[in-house]
Protein backbone atom coordinates (compact mmCIF):
# COMPACT_ATOMS: atom_id res chain seq x y z
CA UNK A 1 0.00 0.00 0.00
CA UNK A 2 1.57 3.76 -0.72
CA UNK A 3 0.06 7.25 -0.75
CA UNK A 4 1.42 10.02 -1.62
CA UNK A 5 0.95 13.27 1.34
CA UNK A 6 0.37 16.12 -0.72
CA UNK A 7 -0.41 19.81 0.80
CA UNK A 8 -1.88 23.47 -0.92
CA UNK A 9 1.72 24.61 0.16
CA UNK A 10 4.83 24.94 2.06
CA UNK A 11 4.71 24.34 6.16
CA UNK A 12 0.66 23.27 5.98
CA UNK A 13 1.49 19.86 7.69
CA UNK A 14 2.73 17.38 5.59
CA UNK A 15 5.12 16.81 7.34
CA UNK A 16 2.83 16.31 10.72
CA UNK A 17 0.62 13.71 8.89
CA UNK A 18 3.63 11.55 7.68
CA UNK A 19 4.88 11.57 11.01
CA UNK A 20 1.36 10.66 12.77
CA UNK A 21 0.72 7.82 10.21
CA UNK A 22 3.86 6.41 10.49
CA UNK A 23 3.85 6.76 14.57
CA UNK A 24 0.15 4.76 14.40
CA UNK A 25 1.61 1.85 11.79
CA UNK A 26 4.96 1.51 14.63
CA UNK A 27 2.52 1.57 17.65
CA UNK A 28 -0.31 -0.13 16.17
CA UNK A 29 -0.02 -2.27 13.45
CA UNK A 30 4.03 -3.36 14.10
CA UNK A 31 3.31 -6.50 12.17
CA UNK A 32 2.90 -4.26 9.31
CA UNK A 33 6.32 -2.79 7.93
CA UNK A 34 6.18 1.16 7.22
CA UNK A 35 8.02 2.50 4.81
CA UNK A 36 8.43 6.32 4.58
CA UNK A 37 10.26 8.44 1.64
CA UNK A 38 10.15 12.22 0.86
CA UNK A 39 10.21 12.34 -2.78
CA UNK A 40 13.04 14.98 -2.99
CA UNK A 41 14.13 17.02 0.20
CA UNK A 42 16.06 20.59 -0.63
CA UNK A 43 17.53 22.01 2.97
CA UNK A 44 17.67 20.00 5.91
CA UNK A 45 14.55 18.67 7.20
CA UNK A 46 12.46 15.94 6.34
CA UNK A 47 15.14 13.04 6.16
CA UNK A 48 16.64 14.03 9.57
CA UNK A 49 13.57 14.26 11.39
CA UNK A 50 12.65 10.56 9.98
CA UNK A 51 15.67 9.25 10.89
CA UNK A 52 16.08 10.79 14.35
CA UNK A 53 12.23 10.11 15.14
CA UNK A 54 11.54 5.99 13.66
CA UNK A 55 13.21 2.95 13.19
CA UNK A 56 13.15 2.67 9.45
CA UNK A 57 16.12 0.37 8.23
CA UNK A 58 15.82 2.84 5.93
CA UNK A 59 19.49 4.26 4.20
CA UNK A 60 19.55 8.31 4.18
CA UNK A 61 18.63 7.74 0.55
CA UNK A 62 15.86 5.41 0.61
CA UNK A 63 14.31 7.92 2.57
CA UNK A 64 14.96 10.99 0.30
CA UNK A 65 16.17 9.77 -3.00
CA UNK A 66 17.82 13.16 -4.46
CA UNK A 67 19.24 16.01 -1.66
CA UNK A 68 20.09 19.41 -2.39
CA UNK A 69 21.60 21.72 0.08
CA UNK A 70 19.67 25.23 -0.69
CA UNK A 71 16.10 25.30 0.88
CA UNK A 72 14.39 26.50 -2.78
CA UNK A 73 11.75 24.65 -5.00
CA UNK A 74 14.05 21.88 -6.59
CA UNK A 75 14.68 22.93 -10.22
CA UNK A 76 16.45 26.02 -8.85
CA UNK A 77 18.40 24.10 -5.58
CA UNK A 78 19.42 21.31 -8.69
CA UNK A 79 20.61 24.67 -11.14
CA UNK A 80 22.80 25.69 -8.04
CA UNK A 81 24.30 23.03 -7.59
CA UNK A 82 25.25 22.50 -11.53
CA UNK A 83 22.85 19.13 -11.12
CA UNK A 84 20.22 17.68 -13.18
CA UNK A 85 16.97 16.18 -11.22
CA UNK A 86 17.15 12.32 -12.31
CA UNK A 87 13.40 11.61 -11.48
CA UNK A 88 14.45 7.62 -12.44
CA UNK A 89 16.31 7.38 -8.90
CA UNK A 90 13.15 8.60 -7.28
CA UNK A 91 11.42 6.28 -8.82
CA UNK A 92 13.73 2.97 -8.73
CA UNK A 93 13.97 3.90 -4.87
CA UNK A 94 9.82 3.83 -4.48
CA UNK A 95 9.79 0.75 -5.74
CA UNK A 96 12.69 -0.97 -3.69
CA UNK A 97 10.36 0.43 -0.98
CA UNK A 98 7.25 -0.58 -1.89
CA UNK A 99 8.59 -4.08 -2.88
CA UNK A 100 9.68 -4.60 1.22
CA UNK A 101 7.12 -2.70 3.23
CA UNK A 102 3.29 -2.95 3.43
CA UNK A 103 2.92 0.48 3.73
CA UNK A 104 4.71 3.23 2.47
CA UNK A 105 3.68 6.82 3.17
CA UNK A 106 5.24 9.24 0.79
CA UNK A 107 5.51 12.57 1.77
CA UNK A 108 5.62 15.51 -1.14
CA UNK A 109 7.49 18.58 -1.19
CA UNK A 110 5.32 22.15 -1.27
CA UNK A 111 1.97 22.42 -3.16
CA UNK A 112 0.66 20.22 -5.43
CA UNK A 113 1.58 23.16 -7.90
CA UNK A 114 5.50 22.67 -6.69
CA UNK A 115 8.11 22.36 -9.60
CA UNK A 116 10.20 19.21 -9.38
CA UNK A 117 11.73 20.04 -12.61
CA UNK A 118 11.45 22.38 -15.22
CA UNK A 119 8.53 20.71 -17.12
CA UNK A 120 6.95 18.72 -14.27
CA UNK A 121 5.23 19.83 -10.81
CA UNK A 122 4.03 17.40 -7.39
CA UNK A 123 1.06 17.01 -9.69
CA UNK A 124 2.14 15.94 -12.83
CA UNK A 125 4.75 13.22 -10.74
CA UNK A 126 1.34 11.98 -8.69
CA UNK A 127 -0.88 11.10 -11.85
CA UNK A 128 1.87 9.90 -13.89
CA UNK A 129 3.19 7.18 -11.13
CA UNK A 130 -0.64 6.73 -10.26
CA UNK A 131 0.13 7.66 -6.69
CA UNK A 132 -3.50 7.66 -4.29
CA UNK A 133 -3.26 11.05 -2.91
CA UNK A 134 -4.57 12.78 0.37
CA UNK A 135 -4.05 16.42 0.28
CA UNK A 136 -3.16 18.73 3.36
CA UNK A 137 -4.76 21.64 4.33
CA UNK A 138 -4.12 24.16 6.89
CA UNK A 139 -6.66 25.69 8.88
CA UNK A 140 -6.81 29.25 8.67
CA UNK A 141 -8.56 32.16 6.53
CA UNK A 142 -8.70 30.80 3.04
CA UNK A 143 -8.82 27.03 3.47
CA UNK A 144 -11.98 26.98 1.78
CA UNK A 145 -10.77 28.30 -1.24
CA UNK A 146 -7.45 26.99 -1.22
CA UNK A 147 -9.12 23.55 -1.14
CA UNK A 148 -11.56 24.07 -4.12
CA UNK A 149 -8.12 25.34 -5.87
CA UNK A 150 -6.19 22.57 -4.95
CA UNK A 151 -8.85 19.70 -5.88
CA UNK A 152 -9.29 21.54 -9.10
CA UNK A 153 -5.80 21.47 -9.94
CA UNK A 154 -5.56 17.39 -8.90
CA UNK A 155 -9.01 16.80 -10.77
CA UNK A 156 -7.33 18.87 -14.32
CA UNK A 157 -4.23 16.85 -13.39
CA UNK A 158 -6.29 13.49 -12.90
CA UNK A 159 -4.88 12.71 -9.53
CA UNK A 160 -5.77 9.61 -7.75
CA UNK A 161 -7.32 12.06 -4.58
CA UNK A 162 -8.55 10.34 -1.78
CA UNK A 163 -9.24 12.52 0.54
CA UNK A 164 -8.78 15.68 2.42
CA UNK A 165 -7.14 16.49 6.13
CA UNK A 166 -7.24 19.37 7.92
CA UNK A 167 -4.52 20.45 10.02
CA UNK A 168 -3.92 23.46 12.43
CA UNK A 169 -0.83 24.82 12.02
CA UNK A 170 -1.72 26.89 15.30
CA UNK A 171 -3.75 26.72 18.17
CA UNK A 172 -7.49 26.74 17.33
CA UNK A 173 -11.18 26.29 19.02
CA UNK A 174 -13.28 24.22 17.43
CA UNK A 175 -15.65 26.93 16.44
CA UNK A 176 -12.57 28.31 14.66
CA UNK A 177 -12.15 25.45 12.93
CA UNK A 178 -15.78 24.83 11.60
CA UNK A 179 -15.46 28.63 10.55
CA UNK A 180 -11.92 28.63 8.96
CA UNK A 181 -13.02 24.93 7.73
CA UNK A 182 -16.24 24.25 7.64
CA UNK A 183 -16.47 20.64 6.54
CA UNK A 184 -19.63 20.24 4.72
CA UNK A 185 -19.19 23.49 2.43
CA UNK A 186 -15.61 21.84 1.80
CA UNK A 187 -17.07 18.72 1.03
CA UNK A 188 -19.77 20.02 -1.00
CA UNK A 189 -17.81 22.01 -2.99
CA UNK A 190 -15.13 19.68 -4.03
CA UNK A 191 -16.71 16.32 -3.68
CA UNK A 192 -13.77 15.08 -1.74
CA UNK A 193 -14.28 13.50 1.85
CA UNK A 194 -12.45 15.02 4.79
CA UNK A 195 -10.45 12.79 6.74
CA UNK A 196 -10.42 14.51 9.46
CA UNK A 197 -8.49 17.10 11.69
CA UNK A 198 -5.28 17.23 13.28
CA UNK A 199 -4.79 19.57 16.38
CA UNK A 200 -2.08 22.18 16.98
CA UNK A 201 0.72 20.05 18.45
CA UNK A 202 3.46 21.96 20.89
CA UNK A 203 5.63 18.76 20.58
CA UNK A 204 5.11 17.00 17.05
CA UNK A 205 8.30 14.97 18.13
CA UNK A 206 5.78 13.17 20.65
CA UNK A 207 5.34 9.67 19.03
CA UNK A 208 2.69 8.59 21.14
CA UNK A 209 0.50 12.06 20.48
CA UNK A 210 0.94 11.46 16.97
CA UNK A 211 0.06 7.69 17.04
CA UNK A 212 -3.11 9.36 18.82
CA UNK A 213 -3.83 12.26 16.61
CA UNK A 214 -3.54 9.40 13.13
CA UNK A 215 -5.93 6.77 15.08
CA UNK A 216 -8.41 9.69 15.59
CA UNK A 217 -8.24 10.06 11.37
CA UNK A 218 -11.05 7.87 9.19
CA UNK A 219 -8.53 5.85 8.57
CA UNK A 220 -10.36 3.07 7.68
CA UNK A 221 -11.88 5.31 4.85
CA UNK A 222 -8.36 5.96 3.99
CA UNK A 223 -7.14 2.24 3.90
CA UNK A 224 -9.56 0.89 2.21
CA UNK A 225 -9.38 3.17 -0.44
CA UNK A 226 -6.35 3.18 -1.23
CA UNK A 227 -6.11 -0.70 -1.25
CA UNK A 228 -9.16 -0.58 -3.46
CA UNK A 229 -6.73 1.07 -5.75
CA UNK A 230 -4.20 -1.09 -6.03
Amino acid sequence: MIILIAGTDTEVGKTVLTTALTAYGQKYQPQRAVGVMKLMQAGVGDRELYTNLFSLDQSPQEIAPLYFDAPLAPPVAAAKEGRQIDLGIVWQALQSLQARKDWVIVEALGGLGTPVTQELTVADLAASWRLPTVLVVPVKLGAIAQSVANVALAKLSRIDLRGIVLNCTQPRSEIEIAELAPTDLIQSLTNIPILGCLPYLEDPKDLNKLAQIASDLDLERLMSLVISNR
